[in-house]
């Protein structure tokens, strides 16, 4: 096989391996904390919200109304790992530990408790808390 065409391979198996799976509870959560805190992008984190995390996104997006957030806007570095998860049939809680950096060098921890569950057949976040 010529290099370049490994080198696509690669590319394309990387890609695949690092897709999480949005039919898993565990997928759609990460996926949600992508979106809200490490891309900050609200109306994508909706996307994957119910219930009482709906209605918290919507009273952010209501607070956050007028205060643009684009490519010039000076985003935190966001980290995050899986502390601790609870799985069952039909309701997942997962517990995430955020690094959050600015770029003045400064930085700290907030904790994500993401609580998900099985709408029809669609795993969907249903609430959501922060703490330090």
């Amino acid at each position: 096989m010529k290099p370049y065409l490994k080198f696509l391979l690669g590319l394309v198996l990387l890609s695949l391996s690092c897709s999480r799976d949005l039919n898993s509870p565990q997928g759609v959560a990460e996926e949600f904390v992508d979106q809200h805190y490490v891309n900050i992008d609200l109306q994508k984190a909706k996307a994957y919200a119910v219930s009482v995390a709906l209605a918290k996104i919507d009273d952010e997006i209501r607070l956050t109304t007028g205060q643009q957030i684009d490519a010039s806007t000076q985003k935190p570095k966001v980290n995050y790992k899986l502390l601790e998860k609870h799985e069952a049939e039909k309701r997942s809680t997962y517990l995430y530990e955020g690094q959050i950096r600015s770029d003045d060098g400064s930085s700290f921890v907030k904790k994500w408790l993401i609580t998900t569950r099985l709408e029809g057949t669609q795993w969907r976040v249903s609430n959501f808390t922060e703490s330090d």
